[in-house]
């Protein structure tokens, strides 16, 4: 009998192995492990896909004239710069015989605000704000300063004008100009 039960035991101790050990561990912390592998491999595909796409989006970018990213730079800057839009205004009025009385940057319910909100939607990726002009001047002036205004490097757009009327020619002006920039 001793022949037999040493087979037996082999096997019902293999069994128990099987059954109590090995099962278990392939279905649970291994299975579980494989899983992570899966996600994880997923992600380093992404990633390389990611990094493919952004090194074409680098050369492309690389490929463009730097004078016309120069240029789309002014046109539709990264940040509103108030400053130094109003001072290029005032020096085009100047140039154009205009008198620029007040200029107010308007939030978005339309009144003069101390912080100035973006008249765009946040998601968007272009702002807009908008800037209140009064001036002073004659006709021939004023279209000098509404050709400097179409003709300017930067995006503006006359939204609002008011013409007060005066017997000695001289007129006073009231602009709503909006101006964009990128987010």
């Amino acid at each position: 009998m001793n022949g037999k039960a040493l087979p037996a035991t082999a096997l019902l101790l293999s069994l128990l192995i099987l059954f109590g050990y090995v099962r278990p561990a392939m279905n649970g912390s291994i299975a579980q492990a494989k899983s992570q592998i899966a996600f994880d491999n997923q992600a380093l595909d992404a990633a390389a896909k990611y990094q493919a796409e952004q090194t074409t989006l680098a050369q492309q970018r690389d490929a463009i004239d730097p004078q016309n990213l120069d240029r789309l730079a002014k046109f539709l800057p990264d940040s509103v710069d108030n400053v130094g839009l109003i001072l290029d205004l005032n020096a085009l009025a100047s140039r154009s015989g205009l008198t620029l009385s007040n200029i107010d940057v308007l939030s978005q319910t339309g009144g003069p605000s101390a912080q100035p909100a973006a008249l765009a939607d946040p998601d968007k990726p272009v702002g807009a704000l908008s800037l209140s002009l009064q001036a002073a001047g004659s006709f021939a002036a004023l279209q000098t300063f509404l050709a400097g205004v179409e003709h300017s490097v930067r995006l503006l757009d006359v939204t609002d004008f008011v013409v007060k009327g005066s017997d000695t020619g001289v007129y006073n002006y009231d602009m709503m100009l909006r101006l964009y920039w990128l987010r």
